[in-house]
C-alpha cells in the first residue's frame, strides 16, 4: 500500500506578497502570481546550471528538517549574486522515502529571492520521527542533485544509539578534503561542524612552508572576504568542492561558527587588526553572519537581522542526547594581553572576563539543569582544559582559548555537575586531544569532572605529524591530556545509553587525493563514570 501522504508545505515558504491557494494532496500550495521559473529567464541564465554548489540539510527535529540548496549558475562572479538575475524564482522541492522517488512524502514550492543571494531554507512539516528520508529541488528544466537526511527520533523516545562526526577547521588552501568524503562515506546520523566551516584569507594569507610542511596546495579566489560580495564568493568557492558537496548530502548537520567565517581571533566588536584600514567591523561582521545563513541549512528563523545573530541553540536526539551548541566569539571580552601564548597575564584572571556572555551562561545553566537527557554535549570551539604549551617552569597558556578565561572556565565546569553525563566537544586547534576536565589543573589526581574530546583539522595545517612538535613534552607537562595527534581527521562519537565511545580518525595526508583513514586512537566514558578511559 502507497504510504499515506503527509509533510504538507508551510505557508511561510511562499513569499508573503502574493496570493496563495492551500488544497490537499501533495501539490499541496498553487502560486496565482508566482515568479517565473529559471527556464522561463531570458538570456544565458536559462540554460546554465543553478545547482552548481549542490545540496544540504540540517537541525533535524523529529517531524521536520532543514533543506537547503543556492542557485548559482556563476557561482564565483565578483558581485556575489552567483551569476542569477535580480528577479525572484520559483523552486520546487520533494522528499521522498527511497531515492528514486517513487514513494514521494512532501513536496511543495518556495521561492529564491536575490536578497539571500537566491539560497532557499525549506522546513516540511509532517516527517517520521527517526527515519531516513530524501529530497531533491527543481527549477526550470533543471534538477539538482540528490541528498539523503534524517529525521530525530520522537521527543521522550529512548534510542539504542546515535552516530556523530564531529569535524573542525577546513582550509582551502592547506589540503583536500578527503576527511569530507570519507565522513559521507560513514552515512553518520547526524554531523557536527564545530566553526572555521571556511577561511577568510585572500590566497596565501594563511601560508604555512612549502607543500609536504603545511603549504598552499591550491588557493583561495579573491581578496580577503570583508564585505557581502567577498563571503559570498568565498562560501561558494568551498562548497564548489565535491568532498564538501558529497558530506553536505549525505547526512544532517549542525553547525556554529568559530573566528574565520567572520575574522581570525575576532571577539564580539572587537577585530583581530585594530590598525589597517578595513570597513567598519560592525558592517563586516553583520554581511560574515548574513552569508553564513544563507550558505548553510539553518532554519529560516536564524536569518540575521544585521548583528542580532544568535547561533546558539540546542539539538536532541531523543532522550539519549542533548547537544548544548555554543558561541564563543559573539559575546566574549577581548583576548587579554593579546591572542597568543603569554606568560603571567594577570588580565586574564579577572573575575568578571566572560566567553559565553551572561545571556549565554543563563541559557547553558537553564539546560543542564532542566537535562532529561543520558548524555550532555557542549559542542563549542576553542580548547577548554588547561593547556600548558611551555614544558618549562613557566606556565605557557593561550589567550584565545579558555586559558585567558579561567574565572569563566570555572563557572561552566561548576555548571557540568547538573547534568548526568557531562561531555565537552572542542575544535580550532588542529590538533586532537583526548582530555580530562579538571576543578583543578594544578592538583592532577583530582578526580575529573567530565571528558574533553578535541577534533583535529580537517586540512588547517597540511599533514602534519603522529604528535605534534613537542608533543611529547607537552603531555608530560598536562598529565590530563592523555593523547594527541597533529593529524588531520575527525572524531566518529557513537552515543549509547551506557557509554560513548570516541574514535579519534586521521588521514596519512591531505596535501594530496586519495588517503585512507584508520582510528589512531579510542577512548570511552561510560555512563555514571565522569572522564575518560581507554
Amino acid at each position: 500500500m502507497r504510504p499515506q501522504r503527509r509533510g504538507l508545505p508551510r505557508v511561510e515558504d511562499l513569499p508573503v506578497t502574493r496570493r496563495a491557494v492551500v488544497g490537499t494532496g501533495l501539490s499541496s500550495v498553487v502560486l496565482v502570481a508566482a515568479a517565473p521559473p529559471l527556464a522561463d529567464l531570458a538570456g544565458a541564465a536559462a540554460r546554465r546550471e543553478p545547482f552548481t554548489l549542490g545540496v544540504a540539510s540540517g537541525e533535524p527535529s523529529p517531524d521536520s528538517v532543514v533543506l537547503w540548496t543556492r542557485l548559482a549558475p556563476d557561482p564565483l562572479a565578483e558581485d556575489g549574486r552567483g551569476g542569477m538575475p535580480g528577479v525572484e524564482v520559483l523552486v520546487r522541492w520533494e522528499v521522498a522515502e527511497d531515492e528514486r522517488f517513487r514513494r514521494v512524502v512532501a513536496r511543495g514550492r518556495t521561492v529564491a529571492r536575490p536578497r539571500d543571494a537566491h539560497a532557499v531554507h525549506v522546513e516540511p512539516q509532517g516527517l517520521r520521527p527517526g527515519r531516513e528520508y530524501f529530497y531533491r529541488f527543481r527549477t526550470g528544466l533543471h534538477l539538482s542533485p540528490v541528498g539523503r537526511t534524517r529525521t530525530a527520533p520522537a521527543r521522550g523516545s529512548s534510542p539504542t544509539s546515535v552516530d556523530l562526526a564531529i569535524a573542525s577547521c577546513a582550509q582551502l588552501e592547506h589540503g583536500y578534503f578527503t576527511a569530507y568524503r570519507r565522513i559521507a562515506e560513514d552515512a553518520p546520523d547526524l554531523v557536527v561542524h564545530l566553526g572555521d566551516y571556511l577561511y577568510e584569507y585572500e590566497a596565501g594569507g594563511y601560508d604555512l612552508p612549502p607543500v609536504g610542511l603545511g603549504g598552499r596546495v591550491r588557493d583561495h579566489a579573491g581578496p580577503e572576504a570583508r564585505d557581502l560580495a567577498g563571503y559570498r564568493r568565498r562560501h561558494a568557492q568551498y562548497k564548489l568542492d565535491p568532498d564538501l558537496q558529497a558530506l553536505q548530502a549525505a547526512a544532517p548537520m549542525v553547525v556554529v561558527w568559530d573566528d574565520h567565517e567572520v575574522d581570525n581571533n575576532w571577539a564580539a566588536g572587537t577585530p583581530e587588526e585594530l590598525e589597517w584600514p578595513q570597513p567598519d567591523f560592525e558592517q563586516r561582521r553583520a554581511a560574515a553572519f548574513r552569508a553564513y545563513w544563507e550558505h548553510l541549512p539553518l532554519r529560516r528563523g536564524r536569518r540575521p537581522r544585521g548583528l542580532d545573530a544568535r547561533i546558539y541553540r540546542r539539538q536532541h536526539w531523543g532522550d539519549l542526547l542533548a547537544l548544548h551548541l555554543m558561541d564563543t566569539r559573539s559575546y566574549r571580552d577581548d583576548q587579554a594581553c593579546r591572542d597568543l601564548k603569554r606568560v603571567g597575564c594577570t588580565a586574564a584572571l579577572e573575575p568578571g572576563r566572560t566567553m559565553l556572555g551572561p545571556g549565554q551562561e543563563t541559557w547553558l545553566e537553564a539546560g543542564l539543569r532542566g537535562s532529561r537527557a543520558r548524555w550532555d554535549l557542549l559542542g563549542q570551539q576553542v580548547p577548554f582544559a588547561r593547556r600548558d604549551t611551555d614544558p618549562g617552569d613557566d606556565l605557557e597558556l593561550v589567550m584565545d582559548s579558555w586559558d585567558g578565561y579561567p574565572a569563566d572556565r570555572d563557572r561552566v565546569t561548576g555548571l557540568l555537575g547538573l547534568a548526568e553525563n557531562p561531555v565537552v566537544l572542542t575544535g580550532d586547534v588542529h590538533r586532537h586531544y583526548a582530555a580530562q576536565v579538571l576543578t583543578d589543573y594544578d592538583a592532577p589526581d583530582a578526580a575529573p569532572v567530565a571528558a574533553e574530546l578535541v577534533t583535529t583539522s580537517i586540512t588547517s595545517g597540511g599533514d602534519g605529524s603522529d604528535l605534534p612538535r613537542g608533543g611529547a613534552a607537552e603531555l608530560a607537562a598536562n598529565p590530563h591530556l592523555l593523547w594527541a595527534s597533529n593529524r588531520r581527521g575527525w572524531v566518529r562519537a557513537r552515543l549509547t545509553p551506557d557509554v560513548l565511545t570516541a574514535d579519534f580518525v586521521t588521514l596519512p595526508f591531505v596535501e594530496r587525493r586519495g588517503a585512507e583513514p584508520s582510528v589512531a586512537a579510542t577512548y570511552v566514558v561510560e555512563a555514571g563514570v565522569p572522564g575518560l578511559t581507554t
